[in-house]
């Protein structure tokens, strides 16, 4: 089983419009509605892929009702396990301009987490991991819990010897690593911002220095780039695609834990993980991806060795 967590879930709206036009009133042609944040969109995508998930995390409200409702319907492999605070789950809404196909996102805060709830979650949380191979820490922190969150849940896991991979930013994602996480899997600005190195590379693996025992990064629509114990690769789609960015770095995380769980070399995780971002892109709504461009990608991602 692999476990996914999300500490601030959201319900994430998908408006689609001709265009967007400031200071005008916009016609929403097609409206989507699917449960967020980063851990259930990895849930969701693992699940897609025939594995055996668990996901995990905060919701509270009417709003978490209805994410709860509409995980149950649209990913019915992925058992709930969320655990319930008195706050409000926040909303994500996507705005999508069907004439170049940018994105402009609007996120609201997520609910206050009291001392209590995190002790309650928390011991949730050491339950699951008995049963689990691998777990991915995702996304932000809601208000109310420390920066160094991520770090407890880190070392709960690593002392469980469960495999861990990290997917946070800023404060969290140094506090994080600093513990010794698996895998960390940072964009390339939250990259910078972990090491302050620009350069992709001398960033990876400053990063490693600071305590990731692997660090896949990714570079938007030039692919993922891994430094790792094992070898430093680069893992490129063959393309550049416009779309909905929303929840193509999870699908990645997705693809990095799969190919773990079936025993697969780090080249063959990359070439998955870059497969299932673009594709991701490509899909209509954020956090799905098309399974179709999914299976014509995953043969066309290069996939080559970089200098260490």
């Amino acid at each position: 089983m692999i476990l996914t967590v999300t500490l601030n879930a959201a319900l994430d709206l998908t408006y689609r419009v001709p265009r967007v036009q400031p200071h005008t009133t916009h016609r929403v042609g097609e409206i989507a509605e699917r449960p967020g944040g980063k851990g259930l969109n990895v849930a969701r995508v693992l699940a897609a892929l025939g594995h055996d998930t668990v996901a995990t995390g905060l919701v509270g409200g009417r709003t978490g009702d209805a994410l709860r409702t509409h995980l149950a319907g649209t990913a019915p492999g992925v058992v709930d396990a969320l655990v319930p605070v008195c706050g409000q789950t926040r909303r994500t809404i996507a705005v999508v301009d069907a004439s170049s196909g940018d994105t402009t996102m609007f996120n609201e805060p997520g609910p206050t987490v009291s001392a209590q709830e995190w002790a309650r979650f928390q011991g949730v949380y050491r339950e699951l991991l008995t049963g689990a191979r691998a777990v991915a820490l995702c996304g932000s922190l809601p208000p109310g819990l420390s920066a160094g969150s991520y770090a407890e849940l880190v070392h709960i896991a690593r002392s469980a010897g469960v495999y861990v991979l990290l997917d946070t930013s800023g404060e969290p994602l140094r506090r994080g690593t600093a513990v010794h996480p698996d895998v960390i899997k940072p964009n390339a600005d939250e990259l910078t911002q972990l090491t302050g190195f620009t350069e992709p590379l001398h960033a990876a693996h400053q990063a490693r220095r600071c305590g990731a025992h692997a660090v896949v990064a990714s570079h938007g629509p030039q692919g993922l780039l891994a430094v790792t114990d094992e070898g430093t690769w680069r893992a490129s789609p063959p393309a550049r695609y416009e779309g909905n960015p929303t929840g193509a770095g999870d699908a990645a995380v997705a693809g990095l834990l799969s190919g773990l769980a079936e025993g697969l070399e780090w080249p063959q995780r990359l070439a998955r993980a870059a497969a299932l971002s673009a594709a991701t892109v490509l899909a209509p709504a954020a956090g799905d991806f098309d399974t179709a461009a999914y299976g014509r990608l995953l043969s066309r991602v290069k996939v080559a060795k970089a200098a260490e």
